[in-house]
């Protein structure tokens, strides 16, 4: 084994920690991002493992915040949103020996913006990491979550995660987009697959 392997290792150990205790406060947690990519057959290059919740960033990512410094022994910073943001805050874990661990929060109290961070959560599938408790977002999920971030480097990301997975049901994700806000941007891929 390798010392990145090692790090890889503490990393999703840290980030099944601060699952466990966002869950002891009540806050379902599952793996977005490049993490969950990887999961879903599509490993690419990154530098943390983010965790997605939809919870009040004011009074309950503020509580976590303070149950993973003292549980695990880390730092964890809180950035909390403003009626602006489309998103509910970041909690960011850091420490020796470990990539840093986002902990994204799709629910802003103070916005009125819809996003599919809630159900993604919801719907999120255990047992996919041999050993982890860590839930992960199903692709058609995490197809969403990656358009509603927006930009290049996700569209990319959402076609090479719809080439290594055939099966995903393409009306599914069609769907999951038009209940959010996103049926342009899945127009748009649809488009690009189709040449």
């Amino acid at each position: 084994m390798t010392d990145s392997d090692l790090h890889g290792d503490r990393t999703l150990d840290v980030a099944a920690g601060v699952a466990r205790i966002l869950e002891d406060l009540g806050v379902p947690s599952a793996l977005i991002g490049a993490a969950a990519l990887a999961v879903h057959g599509y490993p690419r290059a990154t530098e943390d493992v983010d965790l997605a919740v939809a919870t009040d960033p004011f009074s309950t990512l503020a509580a976590a915040r303070r149950r993973i410094e003292e549980d695990l022994g880390v730092a964890a910073s809180l950035v909390t949103p403003d009626a602006d943001d489309p998103l509910g805050g970041v909690l960011t874990v850091t420490g020796e020996g470990f990539d840093p661990v986002q902990v994204v929060n799709f629910l802003n109290p103070l916005g009125t913006g819809s996003n599919p961070g809630r159900d993604a959560v919801e719907g999120a599938a255990s047992g996919l990491i041999a050993g982890s408790s860590l839930r992960v977002v199903t692709v058609p999920y995490l197809v969403a979550l990656k358009l509603y971030a927006g930009g290049y480097k996700s569209t990319l990301d959402v076609l090479e995660l719809l080439a290594r997975n055939p099966a995903a049901s393409r009306d599914e994700i069609g769907t999951i987009c038009v209940r959010f806000g996103l049926a342009a941007e899945w127009g748009a891929i649809v488009t690009e697959l189709a040449r």
